[in-house]
């Protein structure tokens, strides 16, 4: 099979001698020894990724807050620590994954519309860096909180500017029929509320609009309104010293072109230059989408009307790759309908046996499918690479059907090592009763 280099372009993934690897380690090595499925992520990639976001905002007052929810496997989170982020937490139970993988919490600041009392009081007590609060009832919780703990609880407003992020519906969070954040008329009155109250310390105002953004004007939109009102406030003598711009930065899965940073950067540098902000951004996808892979076996070949007799599909039928990744697995496909590329990882150069085929997974529900109609030569026992399963890809897996959540290693030049090891049964169990 002939393999288009555009496939390839963004991902950490490339073939050398026609096999594929990451970094200086072939893929088809870390099956062998870990087995499949396995989540594979190259920690140059990471901090390459890494990289680009600083030097896009060099110059500019800034914290980086790897944003938890996009991959929040310990190893990962450490690295993201070692180059210097801060965090962006949704739940108590990531700011107990920032602080196991040596996460410095006043560097984490606590986004989400649910936070619970235990979780309020948890981030008090570890001194956070910042409660993104999303509405007036979690801003009266968290004063009710901070006064019976002893604490000041340091808040930014997340305002809703009602901006379109031209996106898929599930991960769009800036319009008002979306269930996020403060809108931006009823923002003043709860500044004022904050400011007056002695439990609570103001410092900033904030905004996410969504994720995979491709284009770059929603969010200068939304920047424009998050600073009339800087500015509306000042006026009341409620200063701000922090802008938190969320992330959402769109990365290449298919054809969609690179997010430019760079020019993004330098807008925003134009636009807080000399008004005394730190800026925040909670990039997520962007720093880890395309540094994974999901490596997956193939099981079964089921052919279009086999109960035929013909080894030949009819025109009417449909070629089924069965391999042991699932919905379980890599949820996207299923939930997002999101494309991501598949490759086999030891390349063909023949179309001679080539189908389409939907590569589809062992879980009981028509759903379980990881892509659609790709020209591919498969065989039994084949290895293939799932791209750009960096982010959202483990952290959205489960346990359904009792399958065990898959390893996770991670390649560094020229070595690699397990980061998770495969659940098995016994684990899946251990916290049930008869």
């Amino acid at each position: 099979m002939t393999v288009s280099p555009e496939l390839l372009r963004a991902s950490a993934a490339h073939f050398v001698d026609g096999e594929l690897a990451i970094e200086d380690v072939a893929l088809a090595d870390i099956a062998d020894a870990v087995g499949t499925p396995v989540y594979v992520y190259s920690s140059a990639m990471f901090a390459s990724q890494y990289q680009l976001l600083v030097e896009a905002l060099e110059g500019l007052p800034n914290r980086l807050h790897y944003a938890v929810k996009a991959n929040s496997t310990l190893a990962v989170l450490k690295q993201f620590a070692d180059l210097g982020a801060g965090f962006d937490i949704v739940s108590g139970g990531e700011l107990g994954r920032v602080l196991a993988a040596g996460g410095d919490p006043s560097h984490v600041v606590f986004s989400g519309v649910g936070k619970s009392t235990e979780e309020i009081d948890f981030a008090l007590k570890t001194k956070i860096e910042c409660f993104n609060v999303e509405s007036a009832g979690e801003l009266t919780r968290i004063s009710e909180r901070a006064k019976v703990l002893g604490k000041v609880a340091p808040i930014a407003l997340r305002i809703n500017p009602n901006v379109d992020a031209q996106t898929h519906p599930y991960i769009s969070t800036g319009l008002r029929e979306n269930k996020f954040g403060i809108a931006q008329e009823n923002a003043p009155a709860l500044y004022r509320l904050a400011a007056a109250d002695p439990h609570i310390q103001v410092r900033g105002i904030a905004c996410h609009i969504g994720s995979q953004i491709g284009d770059p004007q929603p969010l200068f939109d939304a920047l424009e309104q998050l600073l009339a009102l800087v500015d509306a406030l000042k006026n009341e003598d409620i200063v701000l010293t922090d802008i938190d711009l969320g992330g959402g930065f769109g990365v290449t899965y298919d054809e969609e072109p690179a997010f430019d940073v760079t020019a993004w950067g330098r807008r925003v540098k134009e636009r807080l230059d000399d008004r005394g902000l730190q800026l925040s951004i909670e990039p997520g996808r962007f720093l880890t989408a395309n540094a994974g892979v999901l490596l997956t076996r193939v099981e079964y070949l089921k052919i279009g009307d086999e109960n035929s007799g013909s080894n030949e599909a009819s025109s009417a039928g449909k070629h089924f790759a069965v391999v042991d990744a699932a919905m379980n697995d890599l949820l996207r496909p299923s939930l997002y309908q999101a494309w991501h590329g598949v490759l086999a990882v030891k390349q063909q150069n023949t179309q001679d046996a080539a189908r389409t085929w939907d590569i589809v997974g062992p879980i009981c529900e028509s759903g379980d499918w990881l892509a659609k109609d790709r020209q591919m030569s498969l065989c039994v026992g084949d290895l293939l690479c799932v791209l750009s399963a960096g982010a959202y890809g483990s952290t959205l897996s489960s346990n359904y059907n009792t399958r065990p959540r898959a390893a996770e290693v991670i390649v560094d030049g020229g070595t690699f090592r397990l980061v998770r090891r495969r659940e098995s049964l016994q684990d899946l169990l251990t916290t049930e009763m008869l």
